[in-house]
């Protein structure tokens, strides 16, 4: 006999919320920006210069990035390394706290700093993915606290979370990097 909780079926629709609640995110962070007038940002913890701090921790969160990636395949048995050990889920939850909080300094200097740019093509496409990896970064963390939502929903979601980070560095410090070369620390 089954219980009428676990007879309720798996609704994508309930997906729509936390999306909604990351996409007023992303809208408010992209209006803030570019509303906000531009500041000095005071610290550059320990680099060379802001910009230095903004391209390495880039660096550090898109190198965090891809350890998510491969967590997430292991522990949804997408690679040829048999069944995750116990240690994977709790590895994949610190490489992601650690992402996110390597980039908010980077974002904190990108939106006091800079503000919501659009000088450039480039320019403003980081802008909007800046704004994009928050909203997404919340709708995660909706994702994982909502309940019977289709088994597609979490890998898509962390996916987009993932994309987003990715481009973010790519069209930041992995311009900065192939066009210039290092900053130096």
């Amino acid at each position: 006999m089954h219980s009428a909780v676990s007879a309720r079926p798996r609704r994508a629709g309930r997906l729509l919320v936390p999306a909604a609640v990351g996409a007023v995110v992303a809208i408010a962070l992209g209006v803030f920006g570019a509303e906000h007038s531009p500041a000095k940002v005071p610290y550059s913890l320990g680099f060379s210069s802001l910009f230095a701090m903004k391209i390495w921790l880039a660096v550090g969160a898109g190198a965090l990035a891809l350890l998510q990636l491969l967590s997430a395949l292991w522990m949804w048995r997408r690679l040829p390394l048999g069944p995750p050990p116990r240690w994977v889920r709790p590895a994949h939850r610190a490489t992601g706290t650690l992402a996110f909080l390597t980039t908010l300094p980077v974002a904190y200097a990108c939106l006091y700093a800079l503000g919501f740019q659009h000088y450039s093509t480039r320019v403003l496409v980081h802008s909007l993915l800046g704004c994009l990896f928050y909203g997404a970064f919340v709708t995660k963390l909706l994702t994982l606290r909502t309940s019977r939502l289709p088994g597609w929903a979490l890998p898509v979601v962390g996916g987009a979370l993932f994309t987003a980070l990715v481009a973010v560095v790519l069209t930041s410090a992995g311009y900065t990097l192939a066009t210039s070369g290092s900053p130096g620390f």
